[in-house]
């Protein structure tokens, strides 16, 4: 079978494991080509005290134009953390590089947690992310993100029908599959609400939680997500494959002592976890 290839764009962090710096190896664990087109280079992430920032802006069309004579087709386009000012170049790159209705695009919107906007953003964040999400075929936000791009007041309580609501609003503004991630229905537990446009269908996937904050977990998430649906799993087997990884990645970080709110979680060493799983229900649906 010919090796896939997904194209990512988001920001690379020298220090603090998140974004190209968790995806790259993850989707490259799994056997896919990624291919990480870097929107902004970090001395390190927004959750230190302070950091050094390069906009790449007026990097990232000039490099696909430097492909234009080579075979460089993708199965999937994939995008994490973005500048605002670069929202509206992403959605021209989307548009050069979406060459037939096969190719699923997969929006992680990357720019807001425990209901609040991360450091340097504002309200156009939120409006270049609405439209740059009418390009997306699967959304995955947290749900922050989840009610600033609905326009919804982030809840102190919320229950399924709530998510669920939240999600068709979302559907409603173009994507077929909506994940929302970080939900927790009761004590103890975290887990992925899935809804699928399409089917009118909704789905909850969880695991136990564990206590604190974990930076990168949603670059972590969706990297493993996209790679699952390469390999041909459902949306709802994908997201399994995904939320374990991110699960087994806190648990060894938590084993370890260090401090994942800065320098994010240990998933290098649940990547073989995370291929032993995937291949194991890649097998499983090939053989349904």
């Amino acid at each position: 079978m010919p090796q896939k290839r997904l194209i990512t764009f988001q920001d690379y962090s020298c220090m603090g494991r998140c974004s190209l710096t968790v995806a790259i190896p993850t989707i490259s664990a799994a056997g896919i080509e990624c291919v990480g087109v870097p929107t902004t280079v970090l001395s390190n992430h927004t959750q230190f005290k302070s950091w050094k920032y390069t906009d790449l802006a007026d990097q990232i069309l000039p490099s696909l134009d430097e492909w234009k004579d080579y075979n460089h087709h993708f199965d999937m386009i994939y995008t994490g953390y973005l500048a605002t000012n670069q929202i509206p170049l992403i959605c021209k790159a989307i548009m050069r590089l979406k060459d037939s209705p096969e190719v699923k695009v997969v929006v992680d919107p990357a720019f807001a947690d425990s209901g609040k906007l991360y450091p340097g953003f504002d309200y156009h964040q939120t409006e270049g992310m609405r439209v740059l999400m009418t390009y997306a075929d699967i959304i995955c936000p947290n749900l922050t993100e989840a009610c600033l791009l609905t326009g919804e007041a982030y809840p102190d309580d919320y229950d399924e029908l709530f998510i669920v609501r939240l999600a068709q609003k979302l559907a409603a503004q173009g994507p077929k599959i909506i994940i929302i991630t970080g939900i927790s229905y009761r004590e103890g537990t975290v887990g992925c609400q899935i809804f699928d446009r399409l089917s009118h269908s909704s789905e909850y996937y969880e695991t136990v939680s564990y206590e604190g904050s974990y930076h990168g977990t949603g670059d972590l998430f969706a990297s493993a997500f996209c790679s699952g649906l390469l390999h041909g799993l459902s949306s709802k087997n994908a997201v399994k494959v995904a939320h374990d990884y991110v699960h087994r990645s806190i648990a060894e970080t938590i084993k370890d002592g260090l401090d994942g709110l800065t320098y994010g979680v240990e998933f290098e060493k649940a990547i073989p976890f995370f291929v032993k799983e995937l291949e194991s229900i890649s097998r499983k649906t090939k053989e349904e």
